[in-house]
């Protein structure tokens, strides 16, 4: 029989709060959490000064120290979210989150960027391993956020790490979804995370891939827009609790929504250059895996990073996939791109969004792109469906490519 995965959890940080009726509120005043950063001025030749920041984000007193000092910021997001996921799910208490039926599939682009500057500038600039802490790589290897998590929560099941940049969080969620449907774990905390650092901006305005509306930061990212001029780097955190549903049943968990499917690839083309092909590949995986057919995908969040190839690319191959009457949206336009968080949080408000059957426009744009097509993006002030299934899609740099199918809880 079909083991079949919900979601009986959800916490989350973002650059536009926390809680959901806070967040659908900014999403209804079209109020994105964009900024300006005044520290990326320090930096020669850095033209962009935008970022969207998780603010006042602060260690919870009640986190011992013992199992912090080995935590940069992105794994602190990445626990507070965790944590609320967990309580929300009634499972803190719970005996099989210590038992070998639980583990974490969780992601994020790299560890803390601080820690790696520790090192970088001890040994390089100083020419000494004195001011390098034992803590200092923990902090910044690759696979930090669930090594923390694990060491924090006391899962002893699988951890599957997923450092894919930004499918970092859409992967944490479809390998979660895997290890239960493959009867190898009844519960997986599975997520993204990152965290604002300003080597993360300089990536891609090397690239010339950022935005530079410096002095109007609520005019951009301006995702499939004909004037839009590059991404925007923001952070944040979002963990779902996935759950096989037998097990979720017997304890009387409250459910909100089910995976139905997941596909993952890669172009083998570009490492950093966006495949329409590719891409579409994925949407039919994704499609197969589930047993759905593309008319039954009522909206599709969208990776939508308001970069040229980005945005011709995937706007293409999704008309390839699902014609171009299917509502579509990025909500990326009120968050900035998060990176590894991105496909997490993405995942999280399109659950909320199922459940309101209130869908986010796509904010600031207002001439499509032709080269995007006629597909039917939601513009404006939202749009209510009576949706019950949503495809929810990122892509990223060496040619990853995800898909997560999201279906409505009944009730």
């Amino acid at each position: 029989m079909t083991r079949r995965v919900v979601v009986t959890g959800m916490g989350a940080l973002s650059p536009i709060g926390a809680d959901w009726p806070a967040v659908s509120t900014r999403l209804r005043e079209g109020r994105s959490g964009v900024q300006v950063v005044e520290d990326l001025a320090d930096f020669e030749g850095m033209d962009t000064r935008l970022g969207a920041l998780v603010e006042g984000f602060e260690t919870p007193a009640h986190y011992p120290r013992k199992k912090t000092r080995s935590m940069g910021r992105v794994s602190l997001l990445a626990t507070r979210a965790t944590e609320v996921a967990l309580q929300d799910a009634g499972l803190l208490e719970d005996p099989v989150l210590g038992s070998d039926r639980m583990g974490i599939s969780y992601g994020s682009t790299s560890g803390s960027p601080p820690a790696m500057m520790v090192y970088a500038k001890q040994l390089y600039a100083e020419g000494t391993l004195k001011g390098i802490h034992a803590t200092d790589y923990v902090q910044f290897m690759s696979h930090t956020v669930p090594a923390n998590l694990a060491q924090f929560f006391g899962v002893r099941g699988r951890m599957i790490p997923t450092a894919s940049a930004c499918t970092a969080g859409s992967q944490g969620i479809g390998y979660g979804h895997e290890a239960i449907v493959s009867g190898k774990q009844d519960v997986m905390i599975s997520g993204g995370a990152e965290e604002f650092h300003p080597i993360d901006a300089a990536v891609f305005d090397v690239m010339y891939a950022t935005s530079t509306r410096n002095d109007a930061p609520e005019t951009t990212p301006r995702p499939f827009d004909v004037d839009r001029d590059g991404l925007v780097v923001g952070e944040g955190a979002a963990t779902l609790v996935l759950e096989e549903l037998d097990h979720a049943k017997a304890r009387g968990a409250q459910i909100y929504a089910e995976i139905l499917g997941f596909a993952t690839n890669c172009d083998g083309k570009h490492i950093t250059s966006p495949d329409e092909e590719g891409m579409a590949r994925v949407m039919r995986e994704a499609l197969a895996d589930s047993g759905l057919k593309p008319e039954d995908i009522d909206y599709v969040n969208a990776h939508g990073t308001s970069t040229e190839v980005g945005d011709i690319a995937e706007s293409r191959a999704t008309e390839s996939v699902l014609g171009n009457t299917v509502p579509l949206s990025s909500l990326k336009s009120f968050l900035g791109h998060t990176l590894g968080a991105c496909g997490a949080l993405e995942a999280w408000l399109s659950i909320e969004m199922l459940r309101e059957s209130w869908f986010a426009p796509t904010l600031n744009l207002e001439k499509v792109d032709p080269r995007c097509g006629e597909l039917d993006y939601i513009r404006g002030k939202g749009r209510t469906l009576e949706a019950e299934v949503v495809m929810s899609n990122n892509f990223a740099f060496g040619g990853v490519n995800t898909s997560l199918i999201i279906r409505r809880w009944p009730g």
